[in-house]
């Protein structure tokens, strides 16, 4: 018996689950040492809040995984309790069977990842076989749940995820990924039909699946977020505690998000959010953009949330306890919110500035997708220069079918995706282009400023060149994509002069640290050509 106990709590070096290679970019299994951390923060939490207790001995403590996949949380917090319990059970048997039969819960994914938790758990994948610990189940599944579930489908999706019938309405036998924590109405009655009774869980825990893709990938453009649906799920369920682990897209952007963030945001139930923005840090390999993060949600607290942010295995910066909801997006880094908050607040005859966001254009400008012309004006009637995908090209003016106003005028575009699959984005923005009267672009390009004069556009495009501009643009940006409302810390300034980083870090009160802060993030652009002497402070 101790030496099955030995087994499945990670008495092996080297550990099974930390070689197990991932399915999927949306079904990524979690390292052991990120959930020992995860289980770090809801202790201490849990002990700060009653009276120094240890949650790892109290036997009446449950606990689901509502998307099990190697079963890693449950087999770690099994660990615990079996070294937290040893004086209230002192029997190793009836201890482990205690906690596998009563405190421990877990929903599959998949058929196969519900296995590899069983055996994770278990042991074995039959929960009553001769080689489990457990000793007291009377079904094989134990406390593991999978069934094969399907989706609801209306008009080629599903009412539930979101998800592509034509990608995942499949045969018999094959996995529908129609994960059964987030297809129901009714989340409370599907936990009672799961394990019986009126389940109350103290503790959720886990790693959802992130996306389903259109193409069956799961990624690109087109995935679908799902996520967000386990969480709404897990909360819905009003447990003592809930520790998950998220990509960080949700923080300013991600498809379809922008009710889920602000649920987010205003929930001052978050505990700590630790951060971890750059791509591999967590997950080497699976390409996640804009990084992970994990938080500690508690029912009973109400107040900040503490934000850390983690660069590899090292703190970065000083933790700060922050209400989340201070502005419209979550803005990662403590130090940022400060230089944000000196330019959010400067006054101008007692009002707040413009926002530059506020004149970007939406996508497609022009109304052009990807159009391209002939490269010289030969044979083209009203000819207009359009910039697009890396090309220039002529197209008839009747090819223009928006703001055919802006066609004469100068103006000053920016790519709307910049950046690239590494681990660092430190550039943030393409290069300004200064487009003449007489032209237009395709959707490649937003355009940032329709100006009145040559000499505008390029202190516009100056103004864009600075790391000042650029830092806010940042902290809006989480992945390549960039839209108008990326643009919306942005202050709106007269481009009657060729602002330098100079001169706004003096307009805005930055101090030396938060000026040496932009810096180490955003590398400097060429000097510009923009008219004009150095601009002053007003």
């Amino acid at each position: 018996m101790s030496e099955q106990v030995g087994f499945t709590l990670r008495g092996r070096n080297p550990d099974v689950l930390t070689c197990i290679a991932n399915l999927s970019n949306d079904e990524v299994f979690t390292p052991p040492e990120l959930a020992n951390r995860m289980l770090d923060t809801l202790a201490a939490d849990w002990a700060a809040k009653n009276d120094g207790a240890d949650i790892w001995a109290d036997k009446r403590v449950r606990f689901l995984d509502p998307c099990a996949k190697s079963g890693v949380f449950l087999r770690e917090i099994t660990n615990r309790l079996t070294q937290g319990l040893a004086h209230e059970i002192p029997d190793l048997s009836e201890r482990v069977d205690h906690i596998l039969t009563k405190q421990v819960f877990g929903i599959g994914i998949t058929h196969l990842t519900s296995l590899l938790a069983r055996r994770s758990l278990y042991c074995s994948k039959h929960a009553k076989g001769e080689h489990s610990i457990a000793k007291s189940f009377q079904s094989d599944d134990g406390n593991i749940w999978f069934k094969r579930q399907r989706h609801t489908w209306s008009e080629d999706r599903c009412t539930y995820c979101g998800a592509s019938k034509k990608s995942l309405d499949r045969g018999e036998g094959a996995e529908t990924h129609a994960y059964a924590f987030i297809h129901t109405d009714n989340i409370k009655a599907r936990i009672a039909e799961f394990f019986g009774g009126d389940m109350q869980f103290d503790v959720i825990i886990g790693n959802p699946p992130y996306q389903l893709g259109d193409g069956g990938g799961g990624g690109g453009a087109s995935a679908t977020p799902i996520y967000n649906l386990f969480v709404d799920a897990a909360l819905a369920l009003e447990p003592r505690y809930a520790v998950m682990i998220t990509p960080s897209r949700w923080f300013s952007g991600g498809k379809g998000l922008d009710d889920f963030r602000d649920r987010m945001l205003r929930d001052h139930r978050f505990v700590k959010l630790v951060d971890f923005p750059q791509l591999y840090d967590v997950f080497p390999g699976v390409k996640i953009r804009g990084g992970i993060s994990y938080w500690l949600w508690g029912r009973e607290h109400d107040g900040g949330c503490e934000v850390v942010t983690m660069i590899g295995n090292e703190v970065v910066g000083q933790p700060v306890v922050r209400k989340l909801d201070a502005y419209d997006v979550l803005v990662r880094r403590n130090e940022a919110v400060r230089i944000l908050d000196k330019v959010a607040g400067y006054r101008v005859k007692g009002k707040a500035e413009a926002s530059l966001g506020g004149q970007v254009s939406a996508r497609k400008p022009f109304g052009l997708t990807n159009q391209r012309g002939k490269p010289t004006t030969t044979g083209v009637k009203n000819p207009v220069l359009v910039y697009g995908n890396q090309i220039t090209s002529y197209l008839p003016r009747t090819a223009i079918t928006n703001n055919a106003d802006w066609i004469d005028k100068w103006k000053v575009l920016l790519v709307k995706a910049h950046g690239t699959s590494g681990r660092d984005d430190v550039t943030i923005l393409g290069e300004p282009v200064v487009a003449a009267p007489g032209s237009a672009c395709t959707e490649t390009y937003l355009v940032i400023g329709v100006c009145k004069s040559e000499d505008e556009a390029r202190n516009l495009a100056a103004y864009m060149r600075t790391r000042f501009v650029r830092f806010l643009v940042s902290l809006r940006k989480i992945t390549q994509n960039i839209t108008r409302d990326s643009y919306k810390f942005v202050p709106a300034l007269p481009m009657d002069r060729a602002w330098t980083d100079k001169a706004l870090f003096k307009r805005y009160g930055i101090d030396e640290d938060q000026i040496a802060f932009i810096e180490s993030l955003i590398t400097e652009r060429p000097a510009n050509d923009a008219a004009g002497d150095e601009a002053d402070d007003e």
